[in-house]
């Protein structure tokens, strides 16, 4: 609110209605992050292994395999499934307003991300084509590409609320973690597991680096660890070198 209100009043200022930003005399409040459940590898083959046989499965893949915002699960679509090259496309997010649900580009705004997929989900995403393709068949609807991954039982899109609310009371009697929560656990699961930032990053969508470290620098005492033991190993490489001319 801060931003908006002094952007609003800085281009009043630009435009010579007020004589000065009375927003620059205003310190800005700090940002507080609470910190959200996650949960770990173990958790989170529980969480999917629950999940399977009902419509929450796949969403609950998506965020742990994938780490997709629920806004990027409801819009994929089948044609944003790469098989031959085993990759996702993510280029639409579903926006909801009170007006209802339309599509606009994902958060970064920078077009499309590409989420590499192992050969068992991609396993998991053809079993759920085809169980979708009997399904809407049954009611006298032929699946196509345009259709969404995730969608109601007659094909039509979810909305994210929704999504939202169907994972809350799912999850509500064995964890706490929510749909946005399995994003972080997928962060987590990489970086713990000594992935590099950058490619955390690109999975992610995250605008940049920056975010990504700001967000997940606590969970990298690992590649802190092994980078110290990396730095440590060629100094001492180096001395012994010279002490033996």
């Amino acid at each position: 609110m801060h931003r908006v209100l002094r952007e609003a009043l800085q281009q009043a200022f630009d435009d010579n209605v007020l004589a000065r930003n009375p927003a620059d005399s205003v310190k800005p409040p700090k940002v507080e992050r609470k910190e959200m459940p996650v949960v770990n590898v173990d958790g989170a083959v529980e969480l999917i292994e629950r999940a399977r046989g009902t419509r929450l499965f796949m969403p609950i893949f998506l965020g742990v395999q994938c780490g997709m915002r629920r806004q990027e699960i409801t819009a994929l679509r089948w044609r944003n499934v790469n098989w031959q090259d085993g990759f996702i496309s993510v280029v639409m997010a579903t926006e909801q307003t009170k007006k209802g649900c339309r599509e606009k580009e994902t958060k970064s705004g920078k077009g499309r991300r590409a989420i590499e997929l192992s050969a068992a989900a991609i396993e998991e995403l053809r079993s759920h084509r085809a169980r979708q393709a009997e399904e809407l068949l049954s009611l006298g609807v032929r699946l196509t590409d345009d259709h969404h991954v995730v969608a109601r039982e007659d094909g039509r899109p979810l909305q994210p609320r929704s999504l939202s609310h169907a994972m809350l009371k799912f999850a509500r009697p064995h964890t706490r973690v929510r749909l946005h929560g399995l994003r972080h656990s997928h962060a987590t699961h990489m970086l713990g597991a000594n992935v590099h930032p950058k490619i955390a990053q690109e999975r992610l969508g995250h605008s940049s680096i920056g975010v990504t470290l700001d967000l997940y620098s606590h969970t990298m005492p690992g590649m802190q660890r092994e980078a110290m033991s990396r730095v440590d190993a060629a100094l001492q490489a180096a001395l012994d070198r010279k002490s033996k001319c």
